[in-house]
């Protein structure tokens, strides 16, 4: 997957979650969702930075790899 491509998926799931959180109630399924929204979004930005860091240190950015969940969730902000 190429930047634009990563920004893609990013833009679609900040749209998809604005979508859902206009509902003046969410169920359970849709907290459920915004959570895997957020998740993979923080993935996704994680693996931008990490091809941003590759590509400044003269390596190839296609060997960034979408880091685990658990890893990208446990950074401080």
């Amino acid at each position: 997957m190429d930047d634009s491509e990563i920004r893609s998926r990013i833009d679609a799931l900040v749209e998809e979650e604005h979508r859902l959180r206009e509902s003046s109630e969410h169920t359970e399924e849709q907290r459920a969702r915004l959570r895997q929204i957020e998740e993979e979004r923080d993935q996704l930005w994680d693996l931008i930075r990490q091809r941003d860091a590759k590509r400044q240190y003269d390596e190839d950015p296609d060997s960034a790899q979408v880091r685990p969940r658990s890893e990208v969730e446990g950074y401080l902000q």
